[in-house]
């Protein structure tokens, strides 16, 4: 936990006798945080979780940012050589002057929020569960360069789907976690924290909350530990869905490498070359770095500036999309979105922890990033049109055999929760409710 987030008793003692009348938690599962005096908690505690970074945090970042040494302009007009200067003075200007972290902040305090020590490791999650009875559980997963602040506008419409234009037999009881070396989570110490182990972990979570019967959902890394679970088949699993589904062809993958894209493609199975072709030729800067040498990223770590150019640089639609945001039009996110995300990278220190995630799954293999895996559970789909790809309907059906659920939005991109919160919803009341009879 960082040294600049402060829990208290007190507060603690508040969360819990309001997370006791919401339904947050059963009281055998939470743990207050121990005085001095008290016995050591046990290893499955589950203990109340406060986030406040001091004022001297949030002065340090504004001083930095206004003392930026700006690079050159780029010398093309376009993006090709990465983020370009206009777009990163423009949100560094309404970073330095009128971003206001506090507000996220208290938003994410009015959610229950939790850590649990799991494989050695403290767990931060968000759990809120639903008023209403039959409440399916889920668990969501964020990716990088996301986080936790990417799910909190779906938290309202699938607890509380009777005020967000749903059904009450449309409810479920959410849970969102922290990736190891994110956020509030703890920052491993040791290598192997892969997506595997992620997803051990996962499961470990859902079992300690008590949930027998539940579904999971995740898009980029949260994709990868989602489809995980679904492979190690956890008891209480009984599906999954993602909204960046793995499901390229080995034929198509091969195809790839090659440069040559196969003379019998669909019109959306084409559509979905070109993106992954553009990805794997122009996107992967970044991954590649991190996947060999996420140490060496330091600038990123005393640099805000540099490290919200980092993430900005992601995939190129998202980058658009926040370029039009920065140029004053209305999208998905607005500034104060784009900058709650890296805001919580930087306070919280975690540019290189997070980085290292991608060492990890390079060096603790678990398959290609979109190679089917051989799910056995149900699957659904939310393919996203501005995803890094589209996954076709023709490719989906062949990596899950038990697709229950397949859907082409008409908005969106990568992260689907966070841009598109009202689409996503809907699709994920429609995915799951086939499996409800089983919980």
């Amino acid at each position: 936990m960082p040294t600049n987030v402060i829990d208290d008793v007190d507060h603690d003692r508040r969360m819990l006798l309001g997370a006791a009348a919401l339904g947050v938690a059963a009281m055998s599962t939470i743990c207050l945080l121990p005085s001095p005096l008290a016995a050591a908690p046990a290893a499955d505690a589950i203990t109340p979780f406060r986030v406040h970074f001091k004022n001297d945090a949030l002065s340090d970042l504004r001083h930095r940012v206004a003392a930026t040494r700006w690079p050159d302009r780029e010398t093309v007009t376009d993006h090709s050589q990465g983020v370009q200067l206009a777009t990163i003075k423009a949100l560094a200007k309404h970073w330095a002057t009128d971003y206001d972290w506090r507000k996220i902040e208290a938003k994410l305090n009015s959610y229950p929020q939790f850590t649990t020590k799991i494989d050695g490791l403290d767990i931060h999650f968000i759990h809120v569960r639903s008023k209403h009875e039959n409440a399916l559980p889920i668990i969501v997963t964020h990716g990088w360069p996301g986080s936790i602040i990417e799910q909190l506008k779906i938290i309202g419409p699938l607890t509380d789907p009777t005020a967000h234009g749903g059904n009450a037999e449309d409810a479920f009881h959410v849970v969102i976690p922290s990736l190891p070396g994110y956020g509030f989570s703890g920052k491993p110490t040791e290598p192997g924290w892969n997506p595997p182990r992620i997803a051990k972990a996962w499961a470990e979570l859902m079992q300690r909350l008590g949930y027998t019967k539940y579904v999971a959902q995740g898009g980029d890394w949260g994709n990868a530990v989602t489809e995980l679970m679904a492979v190690q088949e956890p008891a209480g699993l009984i599906g999954i869905h993602t909204n960046m589904a793995a499901t390229v062809p080995a034929e198509i993958s091969k195809a790839l490498s090659a440069g040559t894209p196969p003379v019998d493609l669909t019109a959306d199975e084409k559509r979905a070359w070109d993106q992954l072709d553009d990805f794997y030729k122009n996107g992967l800067g970044y991954a590649i770095e991190m996947n060999n040498r996420p140490q060496t990223l330091y600038g990123i770590v005393d640099s805000p500036v540099g490290l919200a150019a980092w993430m900005l640089d992601h995939d190129i639609r998202s980058y658009d999309m926040i370029t039009r945001v920065f140029d004053g039009k209305t999208e998905g996110l607005t500034k104060d979105d784009i900058l709650d995300n890296v805001t919580l990278y930087w306070l919280t220190n975690t540019a290189i922890s997070s980085a290292r995630l991608y060492w990890d799954n390079a060096h603790f293999p678990s398959g290609g990033f979109f190679d089917p895996r051989g799910i056995k559970l149900p699957v659904a789909v939310s393919a996203f049109p501005d995803e890094i790809y589209q996954a076709p309907q023709s490719w989906a059906e062949k990596a899950y055999p038990k697709l229950i659920f397949y859907n082409r939005p008409a908005k969106g991109g990568h992260f689907a929760a966070w841009e598109q919160p009202t689409l996503l919803t809907a699709d994920l009341r429609a995915a799951f409710k086939p499996l409800r009879k089983a919980i």
